[in-house]
């Protein structure tokens, strides 16, 4: 079983960049493949961006398309989000997550969840 914590969420004005990490415990995280997903207050979880267990293969949401970059490094046995030019409609708690099988865009496929962490993009 593997644990994960997010971490690098805080408050940006819109236009500006953030990146989360998300740190694995317990399994190495090349054993899974990983997402990330995202809820604003009043909205269901929403894709965000997931990456093959190698790194080899990565999806976006059209949302985020060529201004958040998802990545990994396995040797460090971390996650990471890069999101550029955040707009207001970036705010939510962002969700790193793990599963044992390919990359998916659908929340209930992840097995393994973070307790999230806060982006805020003001305008």
């Amino acid at each position: 079983q593997v644990q994960l914590v997010e971490s690098g969420g805080g408050l940006v004005q819109a236009g500006g960049s953030l990146r989360l990490s998300c740190a694995a415990s317990g399994r190495t995280l090349s054993s899974y493949a990983m997402g990330w997903f995202r809820q604003a207050p009043g909205k269901e979880r929403a894709f965000v961006a997931a990456i093959a267990w190698n790194g080899a293969s990565t999806y976006y949401a059209d949302s985020v398309k060529g201004r958040f970059t998802i990545s990994r490094d396995n040797a460090k046995n971390t996650m990471y989000l890069q999101m550029n030019s955040l707009k207001p409609e970036d705010t939510a708690v962002y969700y790193c997550a793990a599963r044992t099988d390919y990359s998916s865009s659908y929340y209930e496929d992840y097995e393994y969840w973070g307790q999230g962490t806060q982006v805020t993009v003001s305008s």
